[in-house]
């Protein structure tokens, strides 16, 4: 029998929402409270809104509002993980919701074999580049030979390392095809250094978090990683995870820009930085979540897969995402 915590049922599962709380104006102050099985918002002492917490699944405040511990309290108790924000959208703090007893899966976790470890990262890695495939194939983009004959090339690194360096080649020339309508120049994580590298961090950040609440609450150690290895303070496991994954956030990257939802004008640059105007933050934000809660199902079934996988090797397949 599997360990899985109830709420995690996919038919429960399909009614669950993205819960986020901006406030921006710090002389309106924002109050989360709990009452009735709601969580209520309010703003300058005044009640504005609720939502049921049977239909949440994860919570992100931007900005400043207070949470009382009642809240807290039964956040924890529903599997609600909370998600702090600063106003440029860059996350702080967490607070976790997961279920720490499943020790049999955290034990297989730490005990897997070397081999294992490379045979999993290499499954990794190929549905990633098949995704990747996948997307310059839907954009119309003339695939190089060296991407359309990756997988051979993976099947034969003996270890990690080589595979990072694999894996890092074929992103180059497919950040490079893919982005190529939308005056790109090269992907550069957290620099910030132009638009659509300062969307593509938020995009996937966005997603890890997600990732890493539903790891947590199957039960797995998030920092124990398996194609990105132990790092200090880093959640290496939802790193792993969410790598199939993250054409989402290119496709949609894509689809914004063609839909004209992308403006140069809501955003400042400074000190050789983008920087989005936080009056802003709600449009993008809402690009990003409600690509996530398009696919939600489909990211939950490749969870659940994985979970299965880890639990019982030799009866079930390594899961495949396909976007």
């Amino acid at each position: 029998m599997y360990y899985v915590i109830n709420m995690l049922t996919l038919p429960d599962f399909k009614e669950k929402k993205i819960l986020y709380i901006s406030n921006i104006d710090d002389s309106l102050p924002n109050l989360l409270k709990f009452h009735n099985s709601n969580i209520r918002l309010y703003k300058d002492n005044k009640f504005v809104n609720q939502i049921s917490i049977h239909l949440v699944f994860c919570v992100f405040i931007c900005g400043t509002t207070s949470i009382t511990t009642p809240l807290i309290r039964n956040l924890q108790e529903y599997g609600i993980s909370i998600f702090l924000l600063t106003e440029s959208l860059k996350p702080y703090a967490q607070i976790n919701a997961q279920a720490e007893g499943n020790y049999i899966l955290r034990k297989k976790q730490y005990t897997l074999a070397d081999s294992s470890n490379l045979e999993i990262a290499r499954s990794i890695v190929k549905n990633k580049v098949q995704n990747q495939i996948s997307l310059l194939r839907l954009n119309k983009k003339k695939l190089p030979e060296s991407i359309i004959n990756i997988n051979s090339k993976i099947e034969k690194v003996k270890n990690i390392q080589e595979l990072l360096g694999l894996e890092g080649s074929c992103a180059y020339k497919y950040y490079s095809l893919i982005f190529n309508n939308i005056s790109w120049s090269r992907r550069a994580p957290r620099t910030k250094e132009d638009i659509p590298n300062l969307l593509l961090d938020i995009g996937y950040t966005f997603l890890f978090n997600y990732v890493g609440a539903l790891l947590r609450l199957f039960g797995f150690d998030t920092y124990k990683g398996i194609y990105h290895q132990l790092f200090f303070q880093r959640e290496s496991l939802p790193c792993d995870i969410m790598e199939p994954l993250r054409p989402l956030v290119d496709q949609q990257l894509i689809k914004s820009y063609n839909l004209k939802q992308i403006k140069e004008k809501d955003f400042k640059f400074k000190n050789g930085q983008y920087f989005m105007n936080i009056k802003y933050n709600h449009h993008y934000t809402n690009i990003w979540f409600t690509m996530i809660m398009n696919n939600k199902e489909k990211i939950y079934k490749y969870i659940y897969g994985f979970y299965r996988y880890f639990m019982d090797r030799q009866k079930n397949k390594f899961p495949i995402f396909q976007i």
